[in-house]
């Protein structure tokens, strides 16, 4: 499936770098590489996911149109590839989503539907009336075969450019909310370099991934569905993602919102990238939590980089 949505996406995606700094290396200790998502379509990987899911439709079931739930990323994937397709989209949003994404997905051609999370509005039940109504096809952000076959296609890449630097062992770190990217890279490293290891990472106070990894179930976060790295805030594992984690990841990594913020003035510093914070976590854990990695070499997905500006401008300012 990952091979095959590599065909599909070969017409429109971008093939995203491998990056490096001497400058990210000595402060890590070994050797950084940063695969830079942040380079793809709509500013994130979740493009990888929705061209796979929406592609993979029949055809008479795609021209009715699709719904997707998301803070932001997965809801401008979703757009831009429907766009492309020529096929509705309907987007439900929170509110409070970062405002950048809520405007960006308006302005791929999708409707974006608003509620209000914080006031206890439930938008699984906003979801199935428009899909009743509409006849759309939900496409689910991690949860998914197609989407994690999507996020895979980023996999398939970093085993290819790492065999290109002659990397055979490395730690690989990703941004993990639900499960898709990591779940996804890890069934493509299986096949393609199996001598890597990948390590999901996520901000304190979310670290769902981590419990479950260490428990060997799924583990549930109890606190808000709002924080700084909104982009991979999810409550809990998804039940197709986990098993393959389960099987594939080694111990989940979390990192704090200092060391984010870090993450994201150095790879603006150094790589000249930018990144959202839910896009900078794999990356501090390069940085900052070298004790936990067992290989010379580490490859860090920058997952996102839709942040908005005022916020930026602010982790900037921080290091100034």
């Amino acid at each position: 499936m990952i091979e095959a949505a590599a065909d599909r996406f070969s017409a429109v995606g971008r093939i995203t770098p491998l990056l490096s700094s001497p400058f990210l290396d000595e402060i890590a200790g070994r050797r950084v590489f940063v695969k830079a998502e942040v380079l793809q379509h709509t500013g994130s990987f979740k493009f990888r996911g929705a061209w796979s899911a929406i592609s993979a439709l029949a055809p008479e079931t795609r021209a009715k149109g699709v719904l997707a739930f998301s803070s932001g990323n997965h809801a401008q994937g979703i757009a831009r590839a429907a766009q492309l397709h020529g096929v509705p989209a309907t987007i439900i949003m929170p509110k409070d989503a970062p405002a950048l994404k809520i405007a960006n997905t308006r302005a791929l051609g999708a409707e974006v539907v608003l509620y209000d999370r914080k006031g206890g509005e439930d938008r699984n039940v906003i979801g199935e009336r428009l899909r009743r109504e509409r006849g759309l096809t939900l496409i689910k952000p991690f949860d998914e075969p197609q989407v994690i076959a999507g996020q895979g296609t980023c996999g398939l890449e970093i085993a290819a450019q790492a065999t290109e630097l002659g990397i055979t062992q490395a730690s690989v770190l990703t941004c993990c909310g639900g499960g898709g990217l990591t779940a996804g890279i890890a069934l493509a490293l299986e096949a393609k370099a199996p001598a890597m290891v990948v390590r999901p990472v996520e901000p304190e106070g979310f670290d769902d991934a981590a419990r479950s990894l260490a428990s060997g179930e799924i583990r549930r976060n109890t606190g808000p569905e709002a924080g700084f790295c909104d982009a991979i805030l999810t409550p809990a594992p998804g039940e197709i993602t986990f098993p393959i984690m389960q099987r594939l990841c080694g111990a989940g990594i979390v990192v704090s919102e200092a060391q984010t913020r870090k993450a994201m003035r150095e790879a603006f510093l150094r790589l000249k990238i930018v990144l959202e914070p839910g896009g900078a976590v794999a990356l501090a854990a390069a940085l900052f939590h070298g004790d936990k990695l067992d290989h010379d070499a580490v490859i860090a997905t920058a997952s996102g980089g839709n942040v908005d500006a005022a916020l930026f401008a602010q982790v900037l300012g921080e290091g100034a």
